[in-house]
């Protein structure tokens, strides 16, 4: 058995633009793991952007296709996947995933997750009249289920290397020879 195949996969939880994706894609090249992002791969099974998703079919149509992804990527072994800040609002999803993996939940402040998605077009939960106010409301609801975790990080002031770099080190050990059951 190849020592890929001994670790566990490596998944990231968190609110929207704490850095989930960035980190994921440094850590799966560091490691040399396949690297998934769940809202590409929604895009891909329902054919459509999701903006579009929610704008069509609304955010339970976005949550079932998030759900199925969920369960298939799960079948992956010894992979990175970055979740949408949604995912965790399912505890069937948290449950799936946790009997992979490891689960990072990347957190960031209420004004740097403002400041680094103001300009982003690509957020419909945030297309709205104060998105400062929404983004603190939505946090303030998925406190709870964010803090079903292994190990957290906060990114405020980081670069996504650095955040790769400092969870490379905390969980070293935890990757090597750890079989995925």
């Amino acid at each position: 058995m190849n020592s890929q195949s001994k670790r566990k996969s490596i998944i990231f939880t968190g609110f929207m633009g704490t850095g989930k994706t960035e980190t994921g894609k440094i850590v799966a090249k560091k490691l040399n793991m396949s690297f998934f992002d769940t809202d590409d791969l929604i895009e891909q099974k329902a054919g459509l952007s999701i903006n579009d998703i929610f704008k069509m079919y609304g955010e339970a149509c976005f949550r079932r296709i998030e759900t199925e992804v969920i369960k298939e990527i799960s079948k992956e072994k010894s992979v990175v996947i970055a979740c949408g800040g949604g995912v965790v609002l399912n505890p069937e999803n948290i449950k799936v995933l946790r009997q992979r993996g490891i689960i990072i939940n990347l957190c960031a402040s209420v004004e740097v997750v403002y400041e680094r998605l103001k300009n982003s077009a690509d957020r419909p939960l945030l297309k709205c009249k104060n998105p400062l106010m929404e983004i603190k409301k939505l946090l303030d609801v998925r406190k709870s289920v964010y803090a079903d975790y292994d190990f957290t990080f906060n990114t405020d002031g980081l670069m996504a290397n650095e955040v790769a770099d400092c969870i490379l080190n905390k969980l070293n050990i935890k990757l090597v020879d750890c079989e995925v059951t």
